[in-house]
């Protein structure tokens, strides 16, 4: 059955928002519980007890009583003794069912139960609640041929007390030890969660900040450990993402910079003096052509930034990579590669596909005859090449190879906005590594890429 909803919002209201309160309120549920078992448990005990005491000292009562009795000649009769008021207190004696002595102050009800238990001519207690709580009990007399039964009582009054005493205690001591078990709980749990709330608060500084610190190691417990993993995870991928943004908002403003500039300078020197309508055409057509440039230059970043660059930790099958991007161009021309395994890089297969490819794009592009892929390990490193035997790249023209958006002849009859190197260096620098041209090599060009050994 659900709770109405304004109880369901009071117990919202009411219950702990941190963790560490929840916590603390479940222990202190729980042993409030468990407490209140024990203590029914303990003083249900403790009352059997008492009461299995005053049935034992009622007994020997008897017991002393049924010495004065005499059973013997077939009558029942009552020795004096020395001590005779001492025994005769709270004590009925009975021959069968006729009563012989009573205690002198023994009221009407308590004579009442007195013979109500001697008729039964067996061992037998009971309780009477009058004025005072008084316990009976019957003993019948042993040997002789009459049938004689002793009766005594005991006022319960100081057991009741001693138990009564005894439940206050309990509840005493269960109140302290609630409050001590609350204590506790809060101080062992905000023990427990102060390594929480440190990591809480390096990740958001090493957030904000891109610090490269780790939570991994530093010998903390399997489940911080576990926690610890996720955020380096998380951290990675945060990590990556101010890269990308930075990177993306750098080549924007870089390669936006040129188109715009064009711009301004025609519309300057369009307004420096009066113009004919075939300068007024030219300018508009170098003011579209830049303005085209700028729109290719944002749809290809931005169509990248929405894809999403898989910088996060992984590793790659390079050889299995460079074998399928070779079969994947079945273009002329032909594309070889020679990648010897086992070899892997230190980065995702997605995302060494995407700083290869526009290498490749590229080489494929200028190449007569032949393009290869090779790969190779050095000194903790990956090094893939990217060799064609076409025309090469113009000796000046290399120092703007990776600026975006120039291309060493415009006029070539290649498409492209040149953004596929920087696109690619700019891949390999996220995952650590980096593109770069080879000068020294003689036919064709042959661009190197170098990423973490996996």
């Amino acid at each position: 059955m659900s709770l109405p909803s304004p109880v369901r919002s009071l117990s919202a209201r009411l219950a702990p928002r941190t963790l560490r309160g929840r916590l603390s309120l479940v222990a202190l549920t729980t042993a409030a519980l468990l407490m209140v078992i024990l203590t029914v448990v303990f003083n249900t005990v403790v009352r059997h007890r008492l009461q299995r005491e005053a049935d034992d000292e009622l007994r020997t009562r008897a017991a002393a009583v049924a010495t004065t009795v005499d059973t013997r000649h077939g009558r029942v009769r009552v020795l004096e003794t020395s001590g005779d008021r001492l025994l005769d207190t709270n004590a009925w004696i009975y021959a069968g069912g006729r009563l012989l002595e009573r205690p002198p102050s023994g009221a009407g009800e308590l004579t009442r139960a007195a013979a109500a238990l001697a008729a039964r001519g067996t061992r037998a207690c009971r309780t009477t609640h009058g004025a005072d709580t008084v316990r009976l009990c019957a003993e019948p007399v042993p040997g002789g041929a009459a049938r004689a039964t002793v009766v005594t009582a005991l006022d319960l009054a100081p057991y009741r007390n001693s138990a009564r005493t005894l439940l206050l205690g309990s509840f005493a001591l269960d109140a302290v030890m609630l409050a001590c078990t609350y204590a506790l709980t809060r101080l062992a749990v905000g023990r427990a969660l102060r390594p929480v709330r440190t990591m809480t608060d390096q990740a958001t500084q090493w957030s904000a900040v891109g610090s490269e610190e780790r939570f991994t190691g530093g010998g903390r417990p399997a489940e911080l450990a576990a926690l610890g993993v996720s955020l380096d995870s998380l951290l990675d991928r945060i990590r990556a993402v101010l890269r990308h943004e930075r990177q993306l908002t750098g080549e924007l403003s870089h390669e936006l910079r040129t188109p715009l500039s064009r711009i301004v300078a025609e519309l300057d020197w369009w307004h420096a003096r009066p113009r004919s309508d075939a300068d007024t055409k030219a300018s508009l057509d170098v003011v579209a052509e830049a303005a085209q440039s700028m729109r290719t230059i944002c749809d290809t970043l931005l169509d990248e930034a929405r894809e999403g660059m898989p910088t996060a930790p992984g590793t790659a099958d390079v050889p299995a990579v460079l074998h399928r991007l070779a079969a994947q161009s079945d273009a002329s021309p032909a594309v070889r590669a020679a990648a010897p395994g086992p070899l892997t890089a230190g980065v995702q297969p997605a995302l060494l596909e995407r700083i290869v490819s526009p290498l490749l794009a590229n080489a494929v592009r200028y190449a007569r005859t032949t393009v290869t892929l090779s790969a190779s390990r050095e000194e903790g490193l990956v090094r893939i090449e990217v060799t064609d035997d076409g025309p090469g790249v113009p000796t000046a023209f290399t120092a703007l190879l990776f600026q975006p958006g120039k291309r060493a002849d415009p006029g070539d009859g290649h498409a492209g906005a040149g953004l596929g190197l920087p696109l690619a260096r700019r891949l390999a620098r996220s995952a650590g590594g980096e593109v770069s041209y080879d000068p020294g090599h003689g036919l064709g060009a042959r661009f190197v890429v170098t990423l973490p050994a996996g």
